[in-house]
């Protein structure tokens, strides 16, 4: 594959899934049972189209069994599971042996479970039961693909090689349990360690795309557990409020970083009929004015906004002056306050409030929408609201 792409100008490497590392050390771990000689490498596809050559580390080979990792490689990516070692053991073992509730059946002869650091699914919502190993149906593909292409390769009579037994592959990460405590895992009701995801086999870096599947998927299991209300917050400021002082259920909070547009979306499309956002004022000040991913990279016209929402309030020369030459909106706030004007934080809350609802387009009839606008303080400085009735 390309090693590198160019994100914002910059140069970055490139790397590759658990999933990847999974199927990748599955294929080596069959082959090696098959023939009984140990390999160094192999060579997987991957759903993007992309092949690749993976080595594999700690080959070993027993009787009627074979096993051997392989190091996850997430290239310039920020990655917590990046360097981790994701085993597999590939053996033939009776039917009754089979461990039935961490075994996913692919064919007759053919079930993937977990072992040591693979976590197991608790919450309805993801794309994997619940009790079941934490391995997505991409992986489990993966896996299933580069085994029947060994068989096909070494023209094996499944029946007969099997003897009315099967073949079962044990996905395992020795540090996956600590490295889990890194990763959105908790949040997904995924307990135990890791889970062996990637829907293209191959890790992009510095994208965004991770990220909002895994808020989707937390999103996804706070709708299957039937919340009408969900509570986004951009981090720790709008978290804590809404949860020490309007005592509101953690259950119902999921921190959307700087995804507002997509995250209103997900919530749409999810049916929650009451979407409250509550954070800091310098990222809700933006989606006053129709700014729905609010990184500063994207945009930062905090003192704009609030030039012309104080302007209109009448706001004197002087005083818009003041809030030009500020750095950030906790200082404009002061000046504000000096002033007698908190009336632009009502009206900016409700703007923020109305623009969230109105971006979701058609739909939304039913959908109410709330804003919280706080300080760095926790100060709530003013509610939006729309669509109460």
């Amino acid at each position: 594959m390309e090693k590198y792409v160019y994100v914002d100008g910059k140069k970055y490497k490139r790397g590759y899934t658990t999933g990847s590392c999974a199927a990748a050390a599955t294929k080596a771990a069959l082959t090696m049972m098959i023939t009984g000689i140990k390999i160094d490498n192999v060579e997987i596809s991957t759903p993007k189209g992309i092949n690749l050559l993976i080595d594999v580390f700690n080959q070993k080979i027993g009787k009627e069994s074979a096993q051997c990792c392989v190091i996850k490689d997430a290239g310039d990516d920020i990655d917590a599971t990046n360097n981790m070692e994701i085993y597999s053991k590939v053996e033939i073992i009776n039917t009754e042996d089979i461990p039935t509730v961490c075994a996913v059946k692919i064919h007759d002869y053919l079930e993937i479970s977990s072992g040591i650091g693979i976590g197991i699914v608790t919450k309805k919502g993801l794309s994997t039961e619940v009790g079941r190993p934490a391995i997505n149906p991409v992986p489990l593909k993966m896996i299933a693909s580069e085994i029947e292409k060994i068989i096909d390769e070494y023209a094996i009579d499944i029946d007969e090689y099997l003897q009315n037994r099967k073949i079962l592959v044990t996905i395992s990460a020795p540090m996956g349990e600590k490295i889990a405590l890194d990763t959105f895992n908790s949040n997904l009701g995924i307990v135990g360690g890791i889970s062996i995801i990637g829907t293209s086999g191959i890790v992009e870096p510095m994208s965004e795309e991770g990220w909002k599947k895994a808020l989707s998927a937390e999103l996804s299991i706070k709708a299957e557990e039937g919340l009408e209300e969900i509570i986004l917050v951009p981090g720790n400021i709008g978290y804590d409020i809404m949860t020490k002082v309007y005592k509101k259920n953690e259950e119902n909070i999921v921190k959307m970083s700087n995804f507002i547009g997509y995250m209103l979306m997900e919530s749409k499309r999810l049916a929650f009929k009451k979407i409250i956002i509550a954070g800091h004022i310098g990222k809700l000040i933006k989606l006053s004015a129709g700014i729905t991913n609010t990184h500063s990279r994207i945009a930062d016209a905090r003192k704009e906004i609030m030039i012309a929402n104080l302007a209109l309030l009448g706001a004197s020369q002087s005083v818009l002056k003041e809030i030009d030459s500020c750095l950030t909106t906790d200082a404009m706030i002061t000046i504000i306050k000096e002033n007698n004007m908190e009336e632009v934080f009502k009206v900016i809350s409700q703007k923020a409030s109305d623009r969230a609802w109105n971006y979701m387009r058609e739909g939304k009839e039913d959908i109410k929408v709330e804003v919280y606008m706080l300080s760095m303080e926790g100060e709530l400085l003013g509610i939006g609201r729309t669509n109460f009735h």
